[in-house]
């Protein structure tokens, strides 16, 4: 008789998890030859589920709550057999404990980028990055498929291969939803639940399920984006021709102000103006492609009245001066020269003007 105390104070008599740690999913009750007495209590806290193995086969599942396990309330374990003492027999079986629990804040994102075809934009690399929810949806598969004989398994067992199911069902999703590239900001609510409906039997698969997905950025290439900072730019400024008008004219103004009449101040304001007469050279440039070649003397085209005149020559340029229709602050322009300029910058036109240019 003492015996068989002895062996039944080694049975295992309360099976509990107090959970230690927060990116725990799966624990392995320890256990003595796998032998659970009888009349054991089983405590399964909210947010756990107690999965019975029995030679690799789930043969119960337990919800939160305190069980009292019994031959009578083990139908697949009750016919496993035990030890046959002068007491109830134990049972043989591995408790495995499964955290049903929310994982937040887990990370995804496209290693590499995604190529799409853009309407606009033609051919672009797209990179995106987000974060999901994820719980265990069937505690079954997962141990059944996954977990196997492990002590333990954790969020960082399953993580790479969460993510890359999310990241390579982003590609599919951004190449097939015919969004442009410059509409998917505002299209990221929409785009995060259609790709939760689409990992879902990914996740299944694994016997988890992602309750919250969400996609927080998704970007072009730098050099892309800064092209389409500079057409913003472009398109703030609005009309080229006047705002080159406006720059020269407060160019000389400044000019104006500085009576030195130095080379090194007209060679400074050539260099300020440089920008504006390129931006109005851009805007309005002589023909040259299939017109014929100017007349000799006459290489000179002025912006008049807003609109580009010439080819002139310098007595042309001249009279027009002394009708006073151009003058210092007009933009002149021949072949060769940087962008338009004003003629009070242009040596060989202000000397035109009564002045050394200045």
């Amino acid at each position: 008789m003492a015996l068989i105390e002895k062996l039944k104070g080694e049975l295992v008599d309360i099976i509990e998890w107090n959970e230690d740690g927060c990116d725990t999913v799966v624990w392995r009750f320890p256990r003595y030859q796998d032998e659970i007495k009888n009349g054991a209590r089983l405590t399964v806290r909210p947010g756990q589920t107690a999965v019975f193995v029995n030679e690799g086969k789930v043969a119960d599942i337990f919800a939160p709550g305190l069980h009292s396990l019994e031959t009578r309330n083990l139908p697949i374990l009750s016919t496993l057999g035990g030890w046959m003492y002068g007491f109830d027999s134990p049972f043989k079986a591995e408790v495995y404990f499964v955290s049903t629990r929310q994982f937040t804040d887990l990370k995804w994102g496209t290693k590499n980028a995604v190529m799409l075809r853009d309407p606009e934009l033609g051919p672009v690399r797209l990179r995106a990055f987000g974060s999901y929810v994820a719980s265990v949806s069937n505690p079954r598969r997962l141990v059944e498929q996954v977990v196997g004989s492990n002590k333990s398994f954790t969020v960082d067992d399953i993580r790479e291969q969460l993510r890359n199911i999310v990241a390579s069902r982003f590609a599919d999703l951004v190449a097939s939803c015919k969004i442009p590239a410059l509409s998917l900001s505002t299209s990221y609510d929409k785009l995060a639940a259609k790709l939760g409906e689409i990992v879902a039997p990914d996740f299944a698969r694994f016997g988890f399920a992602a309750t919250q997905l969400l996609i927080e950025n998704i970007s072009l290439p730098e050099e892309v984006e800064r092209a389409l900072d500079k057409r913003t730019s472009m398109g703030v400024v609005g009309n080229l021709d006047q705002f080159a008008r406006f720059q020269a004219a407060q160019a000389m103004e400044a000019a104006a102000k500085n009576p030195s009449g130095s080379a090194g101040s007209v060679l400074g304001l050539g260099v300020g103006l440089g920008l504006a007469g390129q931006m109005a050279g851009a805007a309005q440039v002589p023909p040259t492609a299939g017109s014929p070649p100017p007349l000799p003397g006459k290489a000179w085209w002025v912006a008049l009245d807003g609109h580009q005149h010439g080819p002139l020559d310098l007595a042309e340029l001249a009279e027009l001066m002394a009708q006073g229709r151009v003058g210092r602050e007009s933009l002149a322009w021949k072949e060769g020269q940087q962008g338009w300029l004003p003629i009070g910058v242009i040596a060989e036109l202000a000397a035109l003007l009564g002045s050394r240019p200045g």
